[in-house]
């Protein structure tokens, strides 16, 4: 049915607009309408098996080419290099399923926040029947606490309000009536007589018509919203995919080029060729990089973790390294989202109030002990706690922090009177409650009334303008006197003054009645005796201020996006540092529905801009508008209302302890502790993470160019073979991996926020990159090798093998005399040795792209203790049998380790050789420049 019209309705013409009537359907009509809506249920996406998503990481390029290379191996006849190189594209696919497999479970998670049951009339019986069993036309009845099961127009109330923070985001109670609505320019969540899906009456009662139901609600149409965002792979997935294709059709061509040059111009037999062929491209595909970066990725996580900040998604890590805009809520994420009293004016007096959120914990300054005002602040903070309905829960295990019941304004005033020392519990037994006069939109106060052994006392709070006008006296210094018109306009100057400062003002007051007559608003509220004025707010976080500035200095534009009023929240703005600008601009939701996507772009770039009254759509735009800007987009929040946006952006961030399950579950990341200090540390190890990617990388790529040239070299030079297939594979998926996985273990660098975030379009494997690894250290790796392989032969009389010519004096000095198939064997050991060797060097050298090493050449204790684990895993391979038999390797004599020794300091040496040229050259040239300008 369509909504927009009933607010526009007088309560009595709801009935026939909705074909109900006071007394509810009967059940017959229930039933027809249940048949023709359904039931009131949110929807779910259909999902892809889970055998499915496993098979997709086992049929990428990359595994169909190990797959290919396996059934060749088996087919050629070495049953254990085929089973190797199977286990090795499970194991890829097993990494890859389940660290990057996410559980999208947000509608679960929507509709467990659904309240089970109803209470509705139907057939003029008040009943309890399955939410999911409401209709359009129920009539519901509504109580303090209840949850609301449906989208329903209010046409009968007594001080209804409710919460409707799961939906604006917003924690202030909202006032419902059940008068028609003839405004202009409000959005249906404004409307004062609807109530919504998933919101709570906070206080009062009342009975509204429903008129829509489940994926027709408010709460159905964020669902929608969070469905149709789809997830696009991040910046890193998609590079790191375009990598291993490249690399995988790379190897490719070259295993065909040396095929046919091997079969046809230089006389291989073809089946010798092919064997060539196959073993170049299992060399160039990259079969470490996937685990390696997973594990990487995974380290991140857990480190993480151990700060506060829980990441359900592996490659968010690093894409929250690359995020240049933060749009964040306000309410619970820069807030504490309670409700705080600041300030107290009595009796000409100005008290400031310490202490933050629900504890009771804090005081008053100047302290009122003892002085003239001692009595005026008892009498306030008593009419604080009578005129009051609120909770406070002290701390559980279940819920670690004070939290509240009932409207947060009241539960402020109720933590102001604890802080005064109020026994609550001994003065509510002295003046015991007989009536109440509930929160009224047109009265803007509410009233309650007790009796003590002496008669009757009103207790009065509300607007300031509405109370201070029902005053007759106010008091002072313990004294009742007259409320003459200076003192009025002092109380009214300073209820300006709270306000211009984002304050939220309450006054109270208290009259002594008389013990008969009515207890009507009329006869209660009149001849008042002013008691004082209470200023709130939501307080800022302790920690928000620091982490904005960080991530200020970091080049991260941070936005806010609150469904609140402008200058509230500018004001909130400017105290946590956000706004630099004197004047910024304030877009409400209804201005930028008005602006198109182009003049929309225009108003965010280049200038300061607080969105304010925002809805969940209005949030999703202005993601959209940003990352339409080139902008990689990080959205906070903690409210149903911003799970479409924090589905939407880039990296979406939730408050884990005061955020809503569906904003947990449509977040990429969880902040576990609230802290907002951790989204900068986790901007921080992102930042971090691309520095450590592209050092282990670089590491892992170099060692491919030792790996590949040995059969190149075999095709086109008929040289023995020096490395196998299974050697190969011993390499990638072992040697190679403590050193990479300690590599991404880096610590950031001192500076790594003091530098903008990397554009979206900065590759990782850029030129500079795959320059270091294939063309300096990994030909580095490969001469060291062959030089290696190439001493053995001469040792033993045999480099005419390899066509170099002889060492007689080694020859002469080597005891030992071996047969040339051992001979063979024993250089493909040392050249295998040599691999693992150099690339104990490059570990090193790959600590730093530019030699800075800002931790130092050894602070990486990991790294330390890869490089002894590898050392004692490669020894093991060449003294165990049975490992000495699967990987054809040949037992060394202990004097080679002296050689091979020797291979680590050089690399590392030629490469900090390197990075000092490099720079000399850089500073000359700037030098050159600077001349040249100055001439």
């Amino acid at each position: 049915m369509d909504p927009t019209h009933f607010h526009s309705l007088r309560a009595a013409e709801v009935y026939p607009a909705l074909e109900t009537s006071p007394e509810g359907l009967a059940s017959e009509q229930a039933a027809e309408r249940l048949a023709l809506y359904g039931p009131n249920l949110l929807s779910a996406p259909p999902r892809i098996p889970l055998w499915r998503r496993f098979l997709t990481h086992t049929t990428h390029l990359m595994a169909l080419l190990l797959w290919v290379a396996g059934v060749l191996a088996l087919v050629t006849g070495n049953p254990v290099l085929g089973v190797v190189i199977w286990i090795v594209v499970l194991v890829n696919a097993g990494f890859s399923f389940w660290q990057e497999h996410r559980a999208e479970q947000a509608l679960a998670a929507l509709s467990r926040l659904l309240p089970t049951f109803a209470r509705v009339v139907r057939a003029g019986e008040e009943t309890r029947i399955l939410a999911a069993e409401l209709v359009p036309g129920d009539l519901l009845v509504l109580a303090e606490g209840d949850s609301i099961p449906a989208d329903a127009r209010v046409v009968e109330e007594y001080g209804l309000r409710t919460n409707n923070t799961t939906l604006t985001g917003e924690a202030m109670p909202v006032r419902k009536m059940a008068e028609a609505s003839l405004r202009d320019g409000l959005t249906e969540l404004e409307r004062p007589n609807l109530v919504f899906t998933g919101t709570s009456v906070v206080s009062g009662t009342g009975r509204a018509v429903v008129y829509a139901t489940g994926m027709l609600t408010q709460f159905g149409r964020i669902a929608r919203l969070t469905q149709e965002v789809r997830e696009e792979p991040s910046p890193l997935q998609q590079e790191m995919r375009r990598a291993t294709q490249v690399i995988s059709l790379i190897a490719i061509g070259i295993g065909l080029v040396v095929f046919l040059v091997g079969s046809l111009q230089v006389g291989m037999p073809r089946f010798e060729a092919f064997l060539l062929a196959i073993g170049i491209i299992v060399a160039g595909v990259p079969e470490g990089l996937s685990p390696t970066i997973t594990l990487s990725l995974a380290m991140a996580v857990q480190r993480l973790a151990l700060r506060g900040v829980l990441v359900k998604k592996l490659a968010v890590v690093e894409a929250l390294g690359t995020v240049s805009v933060i749009c964040t809520d306000k309410s619970g994420t820069l807030t504490q989202n309670q409700m705080t009293i600041r300030e107290v004016w009595l009796g000409g007096t100005r008290l400031s109030v310490s202490g933050v959120g629900y504890e009771p914990k804090g005081g008053f300054s100047p302290a009122p002990v003892g002085s003239p005002i001692e009595k005026d602040l008892r009498s306030l903070l008593a009419a604080a706690s009578l005129c009051n309905n609120s909770r406070l829960n002290p701390p559980t295990a279940e819920h670690p922090q004070w939290s509240s019941l009932g409207d947060q304004t009241e539960a402020a005033m109720r933590v102001l009177a604890l802080k005064g020392g109020i026994d609550e519990q001994a003065l509510a037994e002295t003046l015991v409650r007989i009536h109440e006069l509930p929160f009224d939109a047109h009265r803007k106060r509410m009233t309650t009334i007790h009796r003590d052994g002496r008669g009757l006392t009103a207790f009065v709070k509300g607007a300031p303008r509405e109370v201070l006008q029902l005053c007759s006296q106010i008091q002072t210094h313990g004294e009742i006197r007259p409320l003459d018109p200076a003192t009025r306009s002092a109380i009214l100057e300073t209820n300006d003054d709270y306000a211009r400062n984002a304050l939220r003002v309450l006054a109270l007051a208290r009259r002594d009645l008389p013990t008969r007559g009515g207890y009507t608003a009329e006869k209660v509220e009149q001849d008042l005796t002013f008691l004082g004025l209470v200023a709130m707010m939501d307080p800022p976080r302790a920690e928000v201020a620091g982490a904005i500035e960080r991530c200020r200095r970091g080049g991260i534009r941070m936005v806010m996006i609150t469904g609140d009023y402008g200058l509230t929240a500018e004001s909130v703005a400017r105290r946590v540092g956000m706004l630099t600008s004197p004047h910024p601009l304030i877009l409400t939701g209804a201005e930028l529905e008005a602006l198109s996507d182009r003049e929309l772009q225009e108003k965010i770039s280049g200038q300061e801009v607080v969105f304010a009254r925002m809805a969940p759509e209005h949030k999703l735009r202005l993601v959209s508008c940003f990352q339409a800007a080139g902008e990689v987009v990080a959205v906070t929040g903690d409210g149903v209302n911003d799970a479409p946006a924090l589905r939407k952006a880039d990296v979406g961030i939730a408050m884990g302890v005061i955020g809503t399950d569906v904003a947990k579950e449509a977040a990429d990341v969880i902040v576990t502790n609230d802290d907002f200090a951790a989204i900068a540390t986790a901007m921080e190890e992102g930042r971090a993470l691309y520095d450590n990617l592209r050092k282990f990388v670089t590491y892992i790529f170099a060692s491919n160019v030792p790996e590949i040239v040995p059969f190149v070299a075999t095709a086109l030079l008929r040289v023995p073979l020096a490395l196998n297939v299974q050697q190969i594979l011993a390499i990638d998926l072992g040697t190679d991996l403590l050193p990479a996985l300690a590599l991404g273990a880096e610590k950031p660098e001192p500076d790594v926020m003091d530098h903008p975030p990397r554009r979206r379009t900065q590759r990782l494997l850029d030129r500079q990159l795959l320059t270091r690894a294939f063309l300096w250290l990994g030909p580095i790796e490969a001469a060291l090798c062959y030089l290696g392989g190439y001493l053995v032969f001469a040792a033993f009389g045999h480099s005419d093998i390899i066509g170099l010519p002889a060492l007689p004096w080694l020859a002469s000095i080597n005891p030992l005399q071996l047969p040339e198939a051992q001979v063979r064997s024993l250089a493909t050991t040392v050249f295998f040795l040599g691999v693992v060797t150099a690339q104990v060097g490059n570990a090193f050298a790959c600590q730093s792209e530019n030699g800075s090493h800002g931790h130092g050449v050894l602070g990486n204790k990991a790294l330390l203790i890869a490089v002894a684990a590898e050392v004692l895993l490669v020894a093991a391979m060449v003294y165990f049998r049975p490992l000495t038999t699967v990987f054809d390797l040949h037992s060394v004599p202990p004097i080679y380790w002296l050689g091979l020794a020797l291979y680590a300091p050089m690399l590392y040496g030629l490469d900090r050789l390197r990075t000092r040229v490099s720079r000399w050259l850089r500073r000359s040239g700037r030098r050159q420049n600077e001349g040249g300008s100055r001439t």
